[in-house]
């Protein structure tokens, strides 16, 4: 069969996908006697109608690049990293030790030692998976899973004995201090002149995100590094033969990835909580392998894929908040575009293949050839 042009590949099939997801999404929406054609409108206008709604997706959008950008790193080596999770959750503890324990004296000095502190913690929590993988053949997607759950209880630990202040009952630490307060995206978006309400949670890690998706790019098809990571992916023992070392590539891999995912921490804990609390992650690291998949593993699809979700998670909400239509709705959808980008992608693409085999004109040299011959 022939093979599709990129651009099918990368934008028609997971458009066609979408789209099926919404379709069914909208089924079920009948199906408990509801409007999808107002569902929709209620969520298009609550996520996109208002810089108040933008600014709500844009920081779930944040949180999901950075741990899409983990999960398509690990991807592109042919490691599955599902514990992007817990990498976040280490990544908000030690964003939470370097703004409470360092006396910065600006925001910005606070907000590239907390994404280093960040970045170091959920890379040292994905380099133990890494080792037993690369060193003791454990599975990656086993270890990983579970150094969630034991992400979940250290931090718990950590909260409840170490960082919660004296008398207070709840499970998370003291607030940070005001010099490392985050500059809201209204504030920034101010300087210049654009109006964007500034009672969102949406701030200047959008843009930290932004380069990370460049610097990803740049990584991973631009550096020799990311050559070694991508003939990794596809065939281990020809990258063996060829002298690159399997436990060299996936520890650094590993590394990568969960500093991506760790550095999350710098948008909903240092951005928005403004404390450790926690539940901070909220699901994002999970939420990180449906935005890979969609994303075919690409920054920019990431990035596309990110706001997608981002869309889906406001517009749910405000589906829950203005409706009668239960906010669970907007988990049912994910699941939905997870299942037709994912599990039944070859579905689609065999559809599409077919399509594109039947209507596609042979080239002019053959036609020409072809009719020499008769």
């Amino acid at each position: 069969m022939d093979r599709l042009p990129p651009w099918v590949d990368v934008v028609l099939i997971p458009i066609i996908s979408l789209i099926l997801a919404f379709l069914i999404s909208g089924l079920v929406i009948i199906g408990i006697k509801e409007d999808p054609v107002e569902a929709m409108r209620t969520m298009v206008q609550g996520a996109l109608g208002s810089s108040y709604g933008w600014g709500y997706t844009l920081y779930y959008a944040t949180n999901f690049m950075f741990t899409g950008l983990a999960v398509s790193v690990a991807f592109r080596a042919s490691l599955f990293n599902i514990g992007g999770e817990g990498q976040a959750m280490m990544g908000g503890l030690g964003v939470a030790l370097a703004c409470l324990f360092i006396p910065w004296p600006h925001w910005s000095f606070a907000l590239v030692g907390a994404t280093l502190s960040g970045a170091a913690f959920g890379a040292l929590w994905a380099a133990i998976p890494a080792y037993l993988q690369a060193k003791k053949g454990s599975h990656i997607v086993i270890t990983t899973i579970m150094f969630n759950f034991i992400a979940a209880s250290v931090l718990n630990y950590v909260l409840v004995n170490q960082l919660r202040p004296q008398g207070s009952m709840d499970p998370a630490s003291g607030r940070f201090p005001d010099t490392v307060a985050l500059p809201n995206l209204g504030d920034i978006l101010g300087l210049v002149g654009i109006p964007f309400s500034r009672s969102t949670p949406a701030n200047i890690t959008l843009f930290v995100a932004l380069i990370a998706c460049v610097a990803v790019w740049l990584l991973i098809f631009r550096s020799r590094l990311g050559y070694q990571i991508r003939a990794f992916g596809k065939s281990e023992p020809a990258t063996v033969y060829a002298g690159i070392s399997p436990v060299k590539i996936t520890m650094l891999t590993m590394l990568i990835s969960g500093g991506l995912a760790g550095m999350m921490a710098i948008n909903n804990v240092m951005g928005e909580a403004e404390r450790l609390v926690l539940n901070a992650v909220e699901g994002a690291g999970f939420i990180g392998i449906a935005v890979a998949l969609m994303g075919r593993n690409h920054p920019f699809g990431v990035f596309i894929a990110a706001l997608l979700f981002g869309f889906l998670y406001q517009g749910g909400a405000e589906l829950g908040l203005w409706t009668s239509i239960p906010i669970e709705l907007r988990i049912v959808v994910q699941a939905l575009v997870i299942l037709f980008t994912g599990a039944l992608d070859n579905m689609v693409r065999m559809g599409v293949e077919a399509i594109y085999t039947r209507f596609r004109k042979a080239p002019p040299e053959v036609i020409k050839a072809a009719e020499a011959a008769e």
